[in-house]
């Protein structure tokens, strides 16, 4: 949904690496920061969840997740026109998500989700009808193509996780992976090269995500 909060065991949390980059702050300073709050006050503690990431280097570095309450009191005392713009997005993302949650628990987002699931397998029998018809045109890596149009697919309907995108979403989704079928299909029909099928259904759904913008604004 955004690049800012995420969900962790269905609660959303953001963490501290992450706002170290967008405040400005070193990490090691924000990882003191939090372990100071915890010692002060053991309440605390339940705010912050200890993880780890792996750097650049390959080496396991520390960091904490941290809920709505715990990010607002880590943030309390940082200050300036920046500190504040990030601030107002933090606050705008964990209200989004928190949105999210309420609609997950809808019927409508239980049956939406349930009805793309449905999408999604008649998709991928014709992708699999697909990688087969690929291989006689001499593809290496026809077995990639599941990926390559799933990709394409969430790209074009805004979704990283499904589980994690609203009615909208996957409704979204569901069109777009429909069309990627019926493209398939008739490029398979017409006897055109995998790659063009490929580029058909990019065109197809980049028209279809520009119109649905249309729509959306209008």
């Amino acid at each position: 949904m955004n690049n800012l909060v995420y969900l962790k065991n269905d609660e959303p949390v953001c963490s501290s690496l992450q706002v170290a980059e967008k405040f400005g702050k070193e990490h090691r300073n924000v990882l003191q920061n939090v372990d100071n709050l915890i010692a002060e006050n053991l309440a605390v503690k339940s705010m912050f969840k200890l993880s780890s990431y792996k750097a650049d280097n390959g080496q396991s570095y520390r960091q904490f997740y941290m809920n709505r309450d715990g990010f607002s009191l880590l943030v309390m005392g940082f200050t300036g026109k920046k500190a504040l713009d990030w601030k107002l997005q933090y606050i705008k993302a964990f209200n989004q998500m928190e949105k999210f949650i309420r609609e997950k628990q809808t019927q409508t987002w239980i049956e939406t989700r349930k009805a793309g699931k449905l999408t999604r397998k008649a998709e991928t029998d014709t992708i699999k009808n697909l990688v087969k018809y690929a291989k006689t045109q001499g593809s290496q890596h026809a077995d990639k193509l599941y990926m390559t149009y799933s990709k394409l697919a969430n790209k074009m309907a805004g979704v990283s996780k499904r589980d994690e995108a609203t009615v909208m979403q996957l409704n979204n989704l569901s069109l777009m992976e429909h069309i990627i079928l019926c493209v398939i299909d008739a490029g398979i029909i017409d006897g055109k090269h995998y790659k063009e099928i490929y580029q058909d259904c990019k065109k197809r759904l980049e028209t279809v995500k520009d119109l649905a913008y249309l729509e959306q604004s209008a």
